[in-house]
């Protein structure tokens, strides 16, 4: 059984992708199939050595990106497209798939033309409540399409549309807190915060912690994913800031968190702030981990401001818009979540009952299910 899977460009695609390719394993062992051949097309790898790890195919397909501004390079971009849509057909054709999945994106816009030009059953996710315009010119021939959150049903066929959440790596849940606090050099006394700001870091939130540091360290520990662009910065930054304070060691910045990382990091966080992108937002409900969403203010069709939203009415987190990410503001809503214990009860509880940690398993059933019927 041959399985093509597509998208890429940031983590948040990524990432829901390997979930698949995961539980797409674990399926065909449950199903007893003799082989289950999985290739990715994308026009980056992302990140080669999880893709060789788990015996994943990469294929190359350049794509262009179809800016919401004026750019010269949108003219380039139509001819890497056109080029991409041609390499992906001949692509396929010589290695010819039982069924596609793709998470949407530019970077599987290729793919998805190869997908209708050959008539291979397709199956597509979205991991956002307002979908991307290929997403939904995709769910017009897409055999399934899978969706994270309740309210994306209105922009696609109700018939074939299926809530399933959005996939996360089983490889992030579990981990202890004994191993976070030897992993991490956590002391046993004040509470852990973790900050994610997402697989790029965040240089707006990485400013604003920076800028409340001192007064943190005195009520929490910090686990800080700063991003690897930004890391160095931070690292410099919060050395000076910190020289006198004698609670300087609660501080950790890290580049990037594996998902050992964030598996004990989360089970030793007391609380998280965080970007909204889908992707984190069911980790942290997966985790039962109260936050604060920090919506990425210039997201496409503003998707992690509606992601955030759609959360936080569930009551799993808060939320702060960039324009009012104020220091004082930061620290009075941390008070609240570490000394209102209803509160952060109720936030828990709130996360446990949104989180959906079967949805790789959900889709990677239903692209079993529709190989075998193509095939």
């Amino acid at each position: 059984m041959k399985i093509l899977l597509a998208g890429g460009g940031t983590g948040g695609h990524f990432y829901p992708v390997i979930a698949v390719a995961r539980a797409l394993k674990d399926a065909a062992e449950r199903e007893r199939l003799v082989s289950l051949d999985l290739s990715y097309m994308s026009d980056a790898p992302y990140d080669a050595r999880l893709l060789k790890e788990e015996e994943i195919k990469f294929i190359k397909v350049p794509a262009g990106k179809i800016r919401r501004y004026f750019s010269v390079l949108n003219f380039f971009d139509v001819f890497k497209t056109a080029w991409g849509v041609l390499r992906a057909i001949f692509k396929i054709y010589a290695d010819f798939p039982d069924v596609i999945f793709a998470k949407g994106g530019y970077a599987s816009f290729p793919a998805l033309v190869a997908a209708k030009f050959f008539r291979i059953p397709l199956v597509i996710h979205e991991s956002d409540i307002v979908p991307g315009r290929v997403s939904r010119w995709a769910s017009k021939f897409a055999a399934r399409i899978a969706i994270s959150f309740p309210e994306s049903v209105e922009y696609f066929p109700e018939e074939r549309a299926a809530l399933t959440g959005n996939p996360i790596r089983r490889q992030v849940l579990g981990g202890s807190p004994e191993e976070a606090r030897e992993i991490f050099s956590l002391e046993g006394a004040a509470p852990v915060l973790l900050i994610l700001g997402g697989s790029q870091g965040a240089q707006k939130l990485n400013d604003v912690i920076l800028e409340i540091l001192p007064e943190l360290v005195k009520s929490w520990q910090v686990i800080h994913q700063t991003g690897r662009a930004n890391f160095d910065e931070v690292k410099l930054r919060a050395g000076l800031i910190l020289e006198s304070s004698q609670v300087r060691a609660r501080y950790h910045p890290h580049p990037f968190l594996d998902e050992g990382g964030l598996r004990n990091a989360s089970k030793a966080a007391f609380a998280a702030i965080a970007r909204a992108g889908a992707g984190t937002i069911f980790e942290l409900a997966a985790w039962g981990l109260p936050a604060i969403l920090i919506p990425l203010s210039h997201a496409a069709q503003d998707h992690q401001r509606a992601n955030a939203y759609a959360y936080a009415r569930q009551g799993g987190a808060v939320i702060l818009e960039e324009q009012n990410l104020a220091p004082h503001i930061m620290l009075s809503e941390l008070e609240k979540i570490l000394k209102n214990r209803e509160l952060r009860e109720r936030m828990i509880k709130s996360a446990q009952a949104f989180a959906r940690p079967d949805a790789a398993a959900k889709i990677a059933q239903e692209i079993i299910r529709l190989a075998l019927a193509h095939s």
